[in-house]
């Protein structure tokens, strides 16, 4: 008889699951899914556009989470039928299969284990990511473009879906800034451990050959609130602009003036919108961003007023966070966890589920402690 026994790691496996769980909670997730099928059924729905489209987001939203839940523990007796095929056949091939599987599981539950960490007020929420160049000329502009395909393709990696919303193009090549949403379940917890100060080191593309060249780009990540949480901002307080969107080398796109960009004067806050194809899409658009930047201001001060009160002042843990290095080594580095990798292609390219899972484990560590 073949020798395959991996009831070990199965039961572990198990366990881990069982906790998860008690967190996800299926019963009060399938109460949610039949409460919000109800009112995805109503005959009256789209009358509210709006309305309807996040109504049936946010099913899909949870379909999916159940789904998940469901297809491990299908997933995971399945497993142990397979073992027992293959120890009763002796099958090496029916082995590796099962092998393969129980480290596909392994996977799958860990990153599951790893959003039960995500129990913040705003964290199922989807996330807007501004990336903007920093320190290092064309270089910095250039590795901001990066970041952003980067996260682009993170999120596509994994059926995500997001929308590029604003993008200022730098002059010579790669942009200035970049604002763009990914909508799916935990968004902002999961991508809010990427905001800060990246930094990569690499031999300048634009340069004299033969020499290193340091640049800086800041991501910023928030939370894209329901409107039931949105902030009053009076008429007073902003000021609107409107211009012709524009792509690379500032290349007319529309024949109409429909950017927006609102500047919040009291914060001196600007959020720019030319995605839509109208100026009032744009303006609403920019409108939500710009209430959930300053619902995270607010939280912010509150947050560092009682940080002062107790006496207990710290660095933002997400400045200088982690390090790209392309010359004269090959590592991408946090600088919270010590999570590195030695192949910045694959990070470049959206394999970040490693330094996230990373972060938010540390985060949660930092915040219990």
């Amino acid at each position: 008889m073949l020798d395959l026994d991996l009831s070990q790691e199965i039961a572990a496996l198990r366990s881990t699951f069982r906790d998860i769980r008690a967190v996800v909670d299926v019963g009060a997730l399938e109460a949610e899914i039949a409460r919000l099928a109800e009112q995805a059924g109503a005959p009256d729905l789209w009358d509210d556009t709006e309305h309807a489209q996040k109504v049936t987001s946010a099913l899909s939203h949870r379909q999916s989470e159940l789904a998940r839940v469901k297809s491990i523990d299908a997933r995971l007796d399945d497993l142990e039928v397979l073992v027992e095929l293959a120890q009763e056949a002796g099958d090496e091939e029916t082995a590796v299969e099962a092998r393969d599987e129980l480290i596909a599981l392994q996977k799958t539950i860990g990153d599951l284990e790893v959003q039960t960490l995500l129990d913040g007020e705003w964290d199922p929420r989807p996330a807007v990511v501004t990336i903007r160049a920093g320190a290092g000329g064309v270089d910095a502009a250039d590795f901001a473009e990066m970041l952003m395909r980067m996260y682009l393709r993170w999120a596509e990696k994994h059926g995500y879906s997001s929308t590029v919303m604003d993008t200022s193009y730098a002059e010579v090549a790669g942009i200035k800034s970049a604002t763009f949403e990914v909508d799916a379940p935990y968004a902002f917890g999961t991508l809010s451990v990427e905001a800060g100060t990246h930094r990569l080191v690499r031999m300048s593309p634009f340069g004299a050959a033969g020499k290193r060249q340091t640049s800086f780009a800041a991501v910023e990540v928030i939370p894209l609130m329901e409107e039931a949480q949105e902030v009053e901002i009076p008429e007073n307080d902003i000021r609107v602009d409107v211009f012709r969107s524009s792509g690379p080398g500032g290349q007319s796109v529309n024949t109409t003036d429909s950017a927006v960009r609102i500047t919040h004067l009291p914060t001196g806050t600007v959020v720019s919108m030319q995605n839509e194809k109208s100026q009032i899409q744009n303006r609403a658009a920019a409108m939500r961003v710009l209430q959930s930047r300053l619902l995270l201001i607010q939280k912010e001060q509150e947050a560092a007023q009682k940080k002062e009160l107790a006496g207990n002042i710290t660095a933002s843990w997400g400045d200088q966070m982690r390090s790209y290095v392309l010359a004269p080594y090959q590592m991408v580095k946090d600088l919270r966890t010590d999570f590195e990798v030695n192949n910045p292609t694959s990070v470049f390219d959206g394999d970040l589920d490693g330094f996230i899972a990373a972060g938010i484990k540390w985060r949660k560590q930092n915040h219990d402690d």
